[in-house]
């Protein structure tokens, strides 16, 4: 998976907000807030390809959590940001 193309982060009076620049066809008048954890994934990923694997790889090394805990948090990360429509497969 990969973020699409078009969504920027930008760290906005100490919030991490995500929006959808120069996007066709679309209504992306929200913005999305990252919590600190999720900032840091998507700074690491942005531009690559990752895997859920991955993002869990990169937690444990940030925040030195076990392996059960970073998956858990990785895959739920990853599936919010597929559910609103941040990632291509």
């Amino acid at each position: 998976m990969k973020i699409k193309t078009g969504f920027v982060m930008r760290t906005v009076m100490g919030l991490n907000l995500v929006s959808g620049e120069g996007l066709d066809k679309a209504n992306y008048t929200k913005m999305v807030k990252l919590n600190d954890s999720a900032a840091f994934l998507w700074k690491r990923v942005e531009g690559k390809e990752f895997t859920v694997e991955n993002l869990a790889d990169l937690l444990k090394g940030e925040y030195g959590i076990d392996d059960a805990t970073a998956g858990h948090d990785a895959a739920v990360i990853a599936a919010r940001w597929k559910e609103i429509g941040l990632l291509e497969d």
